[in-house]
């Protein structure tokens, strides 16, 4: 008798603990992450930065939550987010990954173009259709593309730039019938079926997500390799990395650590979580913190009036922690390099 009661007693605990501290559930934890130098990451005519100085990429932890772990919400620059705001249209987290990054590969592609811009250097962009990141259930085409595929062509019509690819869906009809050029694991096939009505924007569409696909080539060439680090909020530092590389070397032996999308003018871009990426650059050592000064539209600030600036937001993580680090704004690749070229 006292032996069952015993096994029932350890299996109540190991399902107890199981439940608590392993059992996944549709909720994921963000925290800080870490900064990642950048110097060896970045290869310029086959040559990485071997100066004193560190440049560091910065990164939000992400992990799916169990019972237990949903309480770390509560931290300090800890956050709970629900399974399907994290995801959105993805059905899990693995395709929520790869959207990651392919917008990863896309920020590589304008780094190396801001930079290139930058230095006044010349450089070759060519646009080679979009990725489908994800496809409605109510396209016509659901059971013929996938998450991953690249369209190339629209009725044998190819574009300079994905704003032709939408303009030209836009001005067809409803109902109409298009035949789509799709790769897919380096094989071409064409897919066709008839528009439907895009209730978002009132136009005709296919009734997918996309991003633009595209490739950066450049004299010198440069290689980036970013692991698995995903999304597109590296853009500004390897932006600098690259002009670093290329131009001069800022005289400086600074922790140089920041974010930001980028595009190809060289603008910087609002990124999500910067308060965690603030400490994550102040824990790694980083003396220098660079920041989106992104620009909130008044109809957005009337709808959302708490909303910060990406600068904003910085600064008061950076005044809470107490950090010597100097959070920088930043609203073009110029304004850092000014920066960095001014440093005494």
């Amino acid at each position: 008798m006292n032996k069952k009661r015993f096994i029932l007693k350890t299996f109540l605990l190991g399902l107890a603990v199981y439940l608590l501290f392993f059992l996944p559930i549709p909720y994921f934890i963000e925290r800080p992450g870490s900064a990642v130098v950048i110097n060896d990451k970045v290869e310029v005519d086959g040559q990485t930065d071997g100066s004193d100085s560190q440049y560091m990429l910065t990164t939000i932890e992400v992990f799916r939550a169990t019972p237990f772990s949903s309480l770390f919400q509560f931290l300090p620059y800890h956050s709970g987010v629900s399974e399907a705001d994290m995801l959105g249209s993805y059905d899990d987290y693995d395709d929520y990954r790869m959207l990651q990054q392919y917008y990863m590969d896309y920020s590589i592609d304008t780094a190396k173009a801001a930079a290139f811009n930058a230095a006044e250097l010349p450089y070759d962009i060519e646009y080679e259709g979009v990725y489908v990141m994800s496809v409605s259930p109510e396209s016509n085409f659901y059971d013929e593309l996938e998450m991953g595929d690249s369209i190339s062509e629209i009725n044998g019509e190819s574009f300079e730039n994905t704003d032709g690819f939408i303009e030209y869906i836009s001005q067809q009809s409803v109902g109409d019938e298009v035949t789509l050029t799709v790769v897919r694991s380096g094989e071409t096939t064409q897919v066709s079926g008839e528009l439907i009505l895009i209730e978002e924007t009132g136009n005709p569409g296919i009734g997918i997500t996309l991003v633009t696909q595209s490739s950066v080539t450049t004299s010198p060439e440069v290689s980036i390799d970013a692991g698995n680090i995903g999304g597109p909020s590296a853009g500004l530092m390897f932006s600098l990395q690259i002009y670093k590389m290329l131009v001069e070397d800022f005289d400086s032996d600074l922790v140089v650590a920041g974010t930001g999308t980028i595009a190809e003018n060289g603008d910087v871009g609002r990124i999500g979580g910067i308060d965690k990426k603030v400490v994550a650059a102040h824990e790694e050592g980083a003396a220098v913190f660079f920041a989106p000064d992104d620009e909130i539209d008044s109809q957005v600030l009337e709808e959302y009036p708490d909303l910060q600036s990406n600068y904003e937001t910085a600064l008061e993580a950076a005044e809470d922690i107490n950090t010597d680090m100097e959070i920088v704004p930043v609203d073009h690749i110029s304004d850092a390099i000014e920066y960095l070229n001014n440093i005494d």
